[in-house]
C-alpha cells in the first residue's frame, strides 16, 4: 500500500520539473548568445585534441562508477543503484549550462563564488578560448571537461544511501548539491581568484572538490538517513555480481587517465607526469590493500584489489602533476592502508555508509591531500616549506565544516520538500521495483513478482 501510494504521487511529482525543463529550454533558445572574446588562432591543436580525449574518458568514469556501485549491492536494488550514477549526467549537464560553470568559474565575487550572469546560458562560452581558464583551448571544451567532474561528484555519494534513498528525492538533492557545495567548492579551489588557489592550496584534479567533497556528503547522508533495515537487523550483506565491480573499476581506471592527465589542459609533459603517477599509485595501493588483509589473515578477493584500487585513485588525485613516480607510490600505499583501517572502523560502528564512500573517497581523498603537501615538489614539508602544508590543514578544516554542515543542512531541506527515505515496504521490496518498476531478474522472476512490476507499472 504504502508503494502504491508513493506511486500514485508520482504525476504530480513529475509535473514542476516538467515544466521547469520546458520554459527553462524556451527561454535559452531565445536569450541572444553573444560570441566570445578571445584570439582563435591561440588555440593549440594537440591540446584541444588531447583534451577531447580527455572530456570523453572523465564521463566514461560515470558509466563506470555505476557498475562499481551496482555490483555491490542486494540484487534488488542493482539497477536503482546503477540509474542513481547515470542521472546525474542528465540533471547536472543541463545545470552545468545554466549557472553551474557560471558559479564555478565566472568572475569571481570575493573569491568565495562567480558571477551567476557570467556564464549565465553558456553565453560568452565558445570556440574561443579564455586568457586565465583556458588559454590554448575553447573555452567550450574546457566548460565540457569540467562538467564531467561536476557529474560524477554527486554520483559518488550515493553509495552511503544505496538501498534506502527515493529517486525522486536524490534528484533534487543533486541539484542542490551541484550548485551550493560543488560549485564553491570549483571556484575556490580552481579559480584563478579563489581564496584557496590564492593561498596556494594544491588540488591538481579534484582531491578537494570531488573526493573529499562526495566523501563528507556521503557521510551526512549515512547519518541523516539511518541504517538500512538490514543492516539494523546484521542480514549479511551478499554483493549483486562482483564482476560488475571489477568492470567498473576497470573503467574508472581507464578515465582517470583523462582526470588527472587531463587538468594539465594540455598535451605535455605534465600531463604525461600525472598519467604515470595515477597509473603507479592505483597498482601500489591495490597490492596494499591485497597484502594487508592478508596479513590479518583474510583471502586476497577480487573485492579487495578493486576497493584499493580506486582509493589509490582518489588518494594520487590531488597530487598527479605535483610528485615524483617514487612519491605516488608511497601515496598509494599510505592511503591503502589507512582506508583499509577506516573500512574495519566503519563496519564495527552503528554508520551504515551502504558502500564506505566516506572511508574510501573520504578518508582517501583527506589523506591525499595531505600527502600532496608532503611531497610536492619545492614546497612540501619534504623539501623543507611549511607553508602549503600549514595552508592544506587550514584548508582541510574549512572544506570539512562546509561540506559536511552544508550537505546535512541540503538533506534536511530536500527531506522537507520530499521525503528522502523510502518506507519499509519499498526498501524490503527493492529499490528497482518499488521505484522504477524494474527488475534485475524480469525474466526469472515469479509469479508474485510480476506481479508486482505490473503494479507499479500500471499505477
Amino acid at each position: 500500500m504504502a508503494a502504491a501510494q508513493s506511486v500514485r504521487s508520482y504525476p504530480r511529482l513529475w509535473l514542476l520539473p516538467l515544466a521547469s525543463l520546458i520554459a527553462l529550454s524556451l527561454a535559452g533558445s531565445l536569450l541572444p548568445n553573444q560570441p566570445p572574446a578571445g584570439d582563435i588562432g591561440a588555440i593549440n591543436t594537440g591540446d584541444t585534441a588531447w583534451m577531447l580525449t580527455a572530456t570523453a574518458l572523465v564521463l566514461l568514469m560515470t558509466p563506470g562508477l555505476s557498475f562499481f556501485y551496482g555490483g555491490m549491492v542486494d540484487r534488488r536494488n542493482v539497477l536503482s543503484t546503477m540509474l542513481q550514477s547515470f542521472i546525474s549526467m542528465g540533471i547536472v549537464s543541463i545545470l552545468w549550462v545554466i549557472v553551474g560553470f557560471s558559479l564555478a568559474f565566472g568572475d569571481s565575487i570575493g573569491g568565495v563564488i562567480g558571477n551567476p550572469l557570467t556564464f549565465f546560458m553558456f553565453n560568452n562560452v565558445g570556440e574561443a578560448p579564455h586568457p586565465a581558464l583556458s588559454p590554448t583551448v575553447p573555452l567550450a571544451l574546457f566548460a565540457l571537461f569540467q562538467l564531467k567532474f561536476a557529474i560524477i561528484t554527486p554520483a559518488l555519494i550515493t553509495g552511503a544511501f544505496a538501498e534506502r534513498v527515493r529517486f525522486s528525492s536524490y534528484m533534487l538533492f543533486v541539484c542542490l548539491f551541484s550548485l551550493c557545495i560543488y560549485a564553491p567548492l570549483a571556484h575556490w579551489t580552481w579559480h584563478p581568484e579563489g581564496f584557496l588557489r590564492q593561498w596556494g592550496v594544491l588540488d591538481f584534479a579534484g582531491g578537494t572538490v570531488v573526493h573529499m567533497a562526495g566523501g563528507l556528503a556521503a557521510l551526512s547522508g549515512a547519518l541523516f538517513l539511518g541504517p538500512r533495515a538490514t543492516h539494523s537487523r546484521q542480514a549479511p550483506q551478499v554483493p549483486a555480481h562482483i564482476p560488475y565491480v571489477l568492470l567498473g573499476t576497470g573503467m574508472l581506471w581507464f578515465g582517470w587517465f583523462g582526470f588527472n592527465a587531463g587538468s594539465a589542459l594540455a598535451a605535455n609533459g605534465l600531463a604525461a607526469r600525472a598519467f604515470l603517477t595515477t597509473n603507479t599509485a592505483s597498482a601500489a595501493a591495490m597490492l596494499a590493500w591485497l597484502f594487508f588483509d592478508g596479513m590479518r589473515g583474510r583471502k586476497p578477493s577480487a573485492l579487495g584489489a578493486c576497493i584499493g584500487a580506486v582509493v589509490g585513485l582518489v588518494a594520487i588525485t590531488p597530487a598527479a602533476g605535483f610528485v615524483s613516480v617514487g612519491a605516488s607510490m608511497c601515496i598509494g600505499c599510505i592511503a591503502s592502508i589507512i582506508s583499509n583501517l577506516a573500512v574495519h572502523w566503519r563496519t564495527k560502528s552503528s554508520l551504515d555508509d551502504t558502500l564506505d564512500v566516506f572511508p574510501c573517497h573520504g578518508v582517501g581523498g583527506v589523506v591525499g591531500m595531505i600527502l600532496t603537501a608532503v611531497f610536492a615538489d619545492k614546497v612540501g614539508l619534504l623539501f623543507g616549506e611549511t607553508t602549503t602544508f600549514i595552508h592544506h590543514l587550514y584548508a582541510l578544516g574549512i572544506v570539512a565544516v562546509f561540506t559536511t554542515g552544508g550537505s546535512y543542512l541540503l538533506y534536511r531541506l530536500t527531506h522537507a520538500i520530499i521525503p528522502l527515505r523510502v518506507s519499509h515496504a519499498e526498501e524490503e521490496m527493492g529499490l528497482d521495483l518499488s521505484q522504477h518498476g524494474e527488475s534485475l531478474d524480469y525474466a526469472e522472476s515469479t509469479p508474485q513478482v510480476l506481479s508486482n512490476v505490473r503494479l507499479v507499472a500500471n499505477l
